[in-house]
């Protein structure tokens, strides 16, 4: 998919990642309605991606009444809609299953699986009537391979995954391309914008065990890469990419390599 002269949908535009797409598709000749729930973040992603090119919208994408409205104020302010991100999302607190309550589980499932159902469901029947457009849904890598004491978002994200492959299969004879991203560590405040609080007893100077996250910019690069190569699938970061083939040599294996690896960091 072209990038230029293209209107984007991102949701989570106000910080992270978010905003790293937004500057770069803008960068790419695109123009971007942003989405998030934080106002004054919209507005310093807007200084920095410049005025004209983007709009702001305060959104809680896991209202779906909202959600539904959102469209004809996109439309209204930019006149067509060619793509959607749909990138916003939140981790769980750090604790096990048996531990967390029910409305940080409802949280979580509501931002991160809904949210994307509501945002897909609601501009799909715009993207359909345009010559060319892509949905793009950020999953993890925890989508697919599990982590000490976030089973209910990593269980948010499968669901994402499979959503988004199974949106594929429907939409493969359309002009609509789908993609479903796979982040690694990316670096980010997630765990700021999820209210979670990791408490470690890991030296974070010690680089045997430390996180190697991927910065912001880089990350949003590979994943517009994607998009304009309209790809069925892409992992974001080396952490990804390696625990992606040791999980399908051994899913087994990759968990307990896991769990030994960063139990001691969550516990």
């Amino acid at each position: 998919m072209k990038i230029n002269n293209k209107v984007f949908v991102v949701t989570g535009a106000g910080s992270g990642m978010g905003r790293e797409l937004t500057i770069q598709l803008v960068r790419k000749g695109a123009k971007v309605a942003m989405a998030d729930i934080h106002e004054q973040a919209l507005k310093e992603t807007e200084e920095l991606a410049g005025k004209g090119n983007v709009s702001i919208h305060v959104l809680n994408i896991a209202d779906r009444t909202s959600v539904e409205s959102f469209p004809d104020a996109v439309i209204r302010h930019h006149g067509v809609v060619d793509g959607l991100i749909n990138n916003a999302g939140i981790i769980q607190p750090f604790v096990d299953i048996s531990d967390i309550d029910y409305d940080a589980i409802e949280r979580v499932f509501n931002v991160n699986f809904y949210g994307t159902l509501y945002m897909t469901k609601a501009f799909l029947p715009i993207l359909l009537d345009r010559p060319e457009a892509h949905i793009a849904n950020v999953s993890s890598m925890g989508g697919f391979i599990p982590f000490p004491g976030q089973a209910i978002y990593s269980a948010s994200k499968a669901a994402v995954k499979i959503f988004t492959e199974g949106l594929y299969s429907e939409l493969m004879n359309t002009n609509v391309g789908v993609t479903v991203i796979h982040p690694g560590a990316i670096n980010t405040n997630i765990m700021v914008n999820s209210d979670v609080k990791m408490e470690s007893t890991v030296n974070a100077s010690d680089e045997s065990t430390a996180y190697k996250a991927l910065p912001a910019d880089k990350a949003a690069s590979i994943m517009i890469s994607a998009i304009e190569k309209n790809k069925f699938r892409v992992l974001v970061g080396s952490d990804a990419r390696m625990l992606d083939i040791i999980y399908r040599l051994s899913p087994r294996r990759a968990v307990d390599m896991i769990v030994k690896k960063m139990g001691d960091m969550v516990r």
